[in-house]
């Protein structure tokens, strides 16, 4: 399968790419740093291209889905945590603004030429998550890194839980407490402990934690299946029950309608039917 994996030169995602190409699978790495995924690419076997891809600019979103002919499986993998407020090209909120706007817009660009799937990741914080559709963006609440980015991670799990309700072909996967790099951009506490690995408890490795990714790539599960691993930290990923505020249909529908209005972008109306 020809697969794209956005954010696929570090971390989970790299993981994740290195072992589709290995599995024999076409994969595209969509990132912003492309020096960082030419490098990560040269240590992978398989068939495995390069593609910039910044998902914090609609611009750039556009341009590389126009250089996408045909994709099997899109997994929106790329994401960032515990950021100051800081706003994208379009204006948006840094963690929706990249977390979710940026891979919808993408989703949906791709929309007629995605022809199995949809995977996104999202995180066991989605819990603590509340999507405000009157403030997504945070222009009259007091800002909290923790907030936007735990509503960015259930934005992930209602935009899925959407696809499937529209008879798409989509999963959202949970890699678990997972050893990576992702604090490199936030700042204070959170990115002293990411330098320093000043976590109380087991990580797994970027390897561990892709296979819940992987696993929804090829699973026969029904579609809007969470896959997450054992109390969302460690182990197999395996079918895992959802909250009511990660699938609820009225939530859902409005943050998707919300999604379209901010970004420009929908799914295409022909393409309402299982994949």
């Amino acid at each position: 399968m020809r697969i794209i994996v956005t954010g696929g030169n570090s971390g989970v995602g790299r993981a994740t790419a290195t072992a589709l190409a290995a599995d024999g699978h076409s994969v595209v790495i969509g990132c912003r740093n492309i020096p960082k995924a030419e490098q990560a690419a040269a240590d992978m076997v398989g068939d495995v291209e390069v593609r910039r891809l910044d998902l914090a600019d609609l611009a750039s979103v556009r341009k590389f889905a126009e250089t996408v002919d045909t994709v099997d499986v899109l997994v929106n993998n790329a994401g960032v945590l515990g950021l100051p407020l800081t706003r994208t090209a379009d204006g948006f909120e840094a963690h929706i603004g990249t977390n979710h706007l940026g891979h919808f817009a993408l989703t949906c660009l791709l929309g007629d030429k995605i022809t199995a799937g949809v995977v996104s990741v999202t995180s066991a914080l989605h819990v603590f998550g509340r999507v405000d559709l009157d403030d997504l963006n945070w222009h009259t609440r007091e800002y909290s890194k923790w907030a936007a980015y735990t509503q960015s991670k259930l934005a992930n799990m209602l935009f899925i839980n959407e696809l499937a309700r529209r008879g798409v072909r989509a999963y959202a996967c949970d890699p678990g407490a997972v050893d990576t790099d992702i604090t490199r951009d936030s700042a204070g506490l959170l990115h002293w402990l990411g330098e320093h690995k000043g976590v109380p408890f087991y990580l797994q490795t970027p390897a561990e934690g892709a296979r819940a990714s992987i696993d929804a790539v090829t699973t026969t599960l029904p579609t809007g299946t969470y896959l997450a691993p054992r109390f969302k930290l460690w182990g197999r990923p395996r079918a895992t029950r959802l909250r009511e505020k990660a699938c609820h249909p009225v939530i859902a529908g409005r943050l998707w309608e919300l999604s379209t209005a901010l970004t420009g972008c929908d799914w295409p109306a022909r393409r309402m039917s299982a994949l």
